[in-house]
């Protein structure tokens, strides 16, 4: 296939005007231009920065009144570039992260032209030192971070995704708000045959931070962990996966608000709708298993 066309989606809150400024100039300074840039404002208005950061392609800004969260404001940019309907892959970036290299999105279109079944291109998340959390390496164990390779799953903070596998899979499980959506998204493209690449050349440079920042986080993170486990996983596999979790939490959890929040988010998964049912084949489960990660760990 030729070179794909490529567009860049930037979500944020407005709370950090000064990083998205700093990003979207990183953008501007790739050496080949992305067609189009949507920045979406979730719950805020945003300024105009086409002309004040001279971007390239064609911006759009979607100013959204509530709060969507990470996967519903992704979806809304996602949305918009669906009805223009001339790009071919999508680079989300989170509002916080840096394009350090200018020759990303090159790189970016270039893995995607040589192979039409990669749906997901995950990015190397690394902190101002240079330093990449064991949590932002998409395998498990001690895993070497600049190892690259065929994977089960991608980080959100930057990754590119084909237009036409989201056609087959679906946007991001907006209901998730915060947490476990890009598993759910990975399943969705595994099951579909759609291959997951993590690629380390790639670099987004980002703030070193702890999921357990935001206030919501062990509610939500056992809540969505109930979810996607219901969703997506065959019904011999949910007890088994839920009991690892369940485990794995109290081994690491050491507060016991933390502990209450995650136990009320776990009951709150049970007992609240989790969307549609559409488990994954067991084909995929070993799929999954033979790259190193079982769908129960």
């Amino acid at each position: 296939m030729g070179a794909p066309r490529i567009a860049v989606a930037v979500v944020t809150m407005g709370n950090r005007p000064d990083e998205v400024d700093a990003l979207l100039r990183s953008v501007a300074k790739q050496d080949i231009a992305p067609a189009r840039i949507v920045i979406v404002g979730n719950g805020c208005r945003l300024p105009e920065f086409a002309e004040r950061l001279c971007l390239p392609g064609e911006v759009t800004t979607l100013d959204v009144e509530e709060n969507l969260g990470c996967p519903g404001g992704r979806n809304v940019a996602l949305a918009r570039l669906r009805d223009f309907d001339d790009v071919d892959v999508v680079v989300e970036l989170d509002d916080d992260g840096l394009l350090v290299d200018a020759d990303v999105l090159r790189r970016v279109q270039e893995l995607y032209a040589a192979d039409d079944r990669l749906g997901i291109v995950g990015f190397r998340i690394a902190d101002e030192s240079g330093e990449t959390q064991q949590r932002h390496v998409p395998r498990v164990g001690a895993s070497a971070p600049m190892r690259g390779g065929q994977v089960t799953g991608f980080l959100g903070g930057g990754h590119a995704f084909r237009m036409a596998m989201l056609a087959e899979t679906g946007d991001w499980p907006a209901e998730f708000f915060f947490a476990h959506e890009e598993i759910d998204l990975a399943w969705r493209a595994a099951d579909r045959g759609w291959r997951i690449l993590y690629a380390p050349e790639l670099l987004l440079q980002h703030p070193r931070t702890s999921p357990a920042r935001h206030a919501i986080y062990y509610r939500v993170n056992a809540r969505n962990r109930v979810w996607l486990a219901r969703r997506r996983l065959p019904l011999a596999l949910i007890p088994v996966h839920l009991g690892v979790w369940t485990a794995l939490t109290l081994l690491r959890i050491r507060s016991s608000s933390g502990l209450r929040a995650w136990f009320g988010g776990f009951v709150e998964g049970l007992r609240e709708p989790a969307g549609e049912r559409r488990p994954m084949r067991w084909r995929t489960v070993w799929h999954l298993t033979r790259l190193g990660r079982p769908p129960v760990i």
